[in-house]
């Protein structure tokens, strides 16, 4: 009884200062032990990691801040609506591991803009994927600073900008100091942290609502309070009763939902973080096992989701609609000063309306809190509260030093090394790195304080300028032969150049004195969604100037087609 009372008296503070601090304690000691010695080390772990190690480190390279923090959180709001993200993301890998990730490992290059530069025999070829590397990298990379800012924010009860800065610190400690080999190792233990952080609290809440200790099924179950309810009618009955559609209806069109799923599906498959895991291990053969592995080890986080967004959505609005404001729990008051809870008492009721009409609400509530503050809304122990933000700062962290790795590789590797100064020494490349990584931490961190929009938005963006400009240059690359420098180029031109526009003009308004309405959306299909439209139009501007230009060199031909041929899963591709 005394020890218990010592635990609860910790406080939520004091335990994230606990949790956060051996989590942190361990990467950087990870990153220490793993530190990379040489240019191969830096950039794919001397490509000796082993599959289980290389599957683990990829899903916590994945599972971004997007995932974890905002996924959950679009769903509570969203509903039906928010199934675009779960179908896209989850598509998008089984995408990557089947038609990209073998033959990209048996080409054996560094990282995506090598092979672009090599498949394409240009340096001009090479620039442009340089270029597109970085535009995709740093729109992802500000939604993980973002979310590390949000984590901090609330729990270390320091404003999110200083919560952005601590958390540039620590990722260029790990990603400067030991390369993709430090990142590597840290992510595996990122990955166990993240997700246990993610199933604990859910797997208490299931209990808690339904009785149920799995999740997955415990959100479709009926209620524990022996009303024989089930949680999705009583979550579609609270919805209705404050003016919102039912949860379990959809309200996006079809083209919408089409459009935004393809783009999350072949941009995750053109993410370039993701794909250079794969040169991290030996053999194409254990790339395909890393990826199955992955994906397993991704469906756990990806099958909760939906049941942490119903669990959440059911608590918060029990929990404050119709509430008096004098009487709200204290996580309301702790999160109303970070700015991401809003009360604006409209009629000097006291009381929060939340409602769907727009001109009777009185509550705004940020979708990025929604997983950080679930645990609190139920009342768990402190404890827990705890774990899910040094969850969160792991899931953040570990996908904002993989593209932070590739930003720096990009630089160093396929711009310094491969067209500024190939005579460069080794040393000298190493040193030009981890100077590069320093500038994108400082760049990431920019955007991370003056973000585009909430997290997982911004990341859709990043998946869609993916779509818009690699997808469509890897995949001729592997499958069409004819696939020359000319139409390569002119393809990712005009795809990434096409999404920046619409995304410039439909999600950030530049162009305009407002963000445009989504009636003035082409065909109908949102930001989020466009990337689909560019990748078509990249795809047609490349076959049909490939058809009119020369075909690739012989030995061009000849390599891509060695690419497709599964020699045994290549002893011979040990690299």
């Amino acid at each position: 009884m005394i020890h218990s009372l010592m635990v609860e008296g910790i406080g939520i503070q004091n335990w994230t200062y606990i949790l956060v601090g051996v989590t942190f304690a361990l990467y950087i000691s990870i990153a220490i032990c793993s530190r990379a010695g040489s240019t191969e080390d830096f950039y794919v772990a001397g490509s000796g990691v082993s599959p289980l190690a290389n599957g683990m480190a990829t899903a916590a390279d994945w599972m971004s801040a997007a995932s974890f923090i905002s996924m959950a959180g679009i769903i509570s709001f969203a509903g039906y609506d928010g199934a675009v993200y779960l179908m896209g993301w989850t598509g998008g890998y089984v995408l990557l591991a089947l038609l990209l990730a073998p033959y990209l490992r048996k080409f054996g290059k560094f990282t995506v803009p090598d092979f672009i530069g090599e498949r394409y025999y240009s340096d001009i070829a090479r620039f442009v994927g340089v270029l597109c590397a970085l535009l995709v990298s740093f729109t992802y990379v500000a939604g993980q600073m973002r979310g590390v800012g949000l984590v901090f924010s609330r729990f270390l009860e320091v404003d999110i900008d200083t919560g952005v800065i601590i958390g540039m610190l620590i990722v260029l400690f790990y990603a400067v100091l030991g390369g993709m080999k430090g990142i590597t190792y840290t992510q595996v233990a990122q990955y166990c942290v993240l997700i246990f952080a993610f199933m604990v609290p859910a797997i208490f809440i299931s209990i808690q609502m339904t009785g149920n200790p799995v999740p997955q099924l415990g959100f479709g179950s009926q209620m524990a309070d022996g009303s024989g309810m089930y949680l999705l009618d009583k979550l579609d009955g609270l919805s209705e009763d404050l003016g919102f559609a039912q949860y379990t209806n959809g309200s996006k069109s079809i083209i919408d939902v089409f459009a935004i799923t393809l783009a999350l599906m072949v941009g995750t498959a053109g993410l370039p973080h993701v794909i250079v895991r794969f040169f991290t291990v030996r053999r194409v053969r254990d790339a395909r096992k890393s990826a199955g592995i992955a994906l397993l080890l991704i469906v756990i986080l990806y099958s909760t989701a939906p049941a942490v967004a119903v669990f959440a959505r059911t608590n918060m609005i029990e929990t404050v609609s119709k509430q008096s404001y004098a009487s709200v729990p204290e996580w309301f008051k702790k999160w109303e000063t970070t700015g991401l809870i809003v009360f604006n008492d409209k009629n000097n009721d006291g009381i929060i309306n939340y409602v769907a009409d727009a001109s009777k609400n009185e509550l705004q509530v940020d979708n990025d809190i929604m997983v950080l503050a679930n645990p609190e809304i139920a009342r768990l122990p402190d404890w827990i509260v705890a774990l899910v933000a040094a969850g969160a700062l792991a899931a953040a962290l570990s996908t904002a030093a993989g593209l932070l790795l590739v930003i720096s590789s990009s630089i160093s590797h396929d711009l310094i090394k491969k067209i500024i100064n190939p005579k460069i020494s080794e040393n000298g490349e190493l040193i030009a790195a981890r100077i590069s990584a320093i500038v994108a931490v400082c760049v990431a961190g920019y955007f991370g304080i003056n973000p585009p929009g909430f997290v997982a938005a911004t990341v859709a963006l990043a998946f869609g300028l993916a779509a818009a400009s690699f997808f469509p240059a890897i995949v001729l690359g592997i499958f069409y032969k004819r696939m020359n420098k000319e139409g390569a180029i002119a393809g990712m031109v005009v795809g990434i150049t096409l999404m920046m526009f619409y995304m410039i003009k439909y999600r950030l308004g530049w162009f305009d004195e407002v963000v445009p309405d989504k009636d003035e959306w082409w065909f109908g299909i949102s930001p989020e969604g466009f990337g689909s439209v560019a990748m078509g139009v990249n795809f047609f501007v490349s076959v049909v100037i490939s058809k009119f230009t020369s075909a690739p060199p012989t030995e061009v031909q000849e390599m891509v087609e060695n690419i497709r041929i599964p020699l045994g899963s290549g002893p011979a591709t040990d690299h």
